[in-house]
């Protein structure tokens, strides 16, 4: 059993209404604030695997680290992944947020409500 959280950053109006649309629901989840308990690059090569994206999908460009670091001329491609991953592993305000990992192993970038119940749903058909 995979188990239910929800990175966030609580500063992300979006990260606020998805706990609330959980809260809402009943879910029982663990919330991760990943700002703080950063991810390590293991940890983050499982979540890209859950999610079924690449480091690039997940990456937040318009924030000042991707321009400092300049990632939008970075190559999105196999050769470069674990130069994404380090980069987001280091920087951990580059990983867009929120991101619910459901219990059946999946995850989703819950930045809509829709996004957020179909997390919600492939919870409950878990257990």
């Amino acid at each position: 059993m995979w188990g239910m959280e929800i990175w966030i950053n609580p500063a992300c109006s979006k990260c606020r209404s998805a706990v609330g649309l959980l809260d809402a629901e009943g879910a029982g989840y663990t919330v991760r604030r990943y700002l703080e308990d950063v991810p390590g690059e293991d940890e983050i090569r499982t979540l890209l695997d859950r999610l079924g994206l690449e480091p690039w999908d997940i990456t937040r460009t318009q924030e000042a680290a991707a321009k400092e670091l300049g990632l939008k001329d970075w190559p999105r491609e196999e050769a470069a992944r674990e130069r994404w991953i380090a980069a987001l592993a280091g920087h951990p305000k580059l990983i867009q947020r929120p991101i619910i990992t459901a219990d059946d192993g999946t995850a989703v970038v819950a930045r809509t409500e829709e996004a957020v119940r179909e997390a919600l749903s492939r919870s409950q058909t878990a257990h």
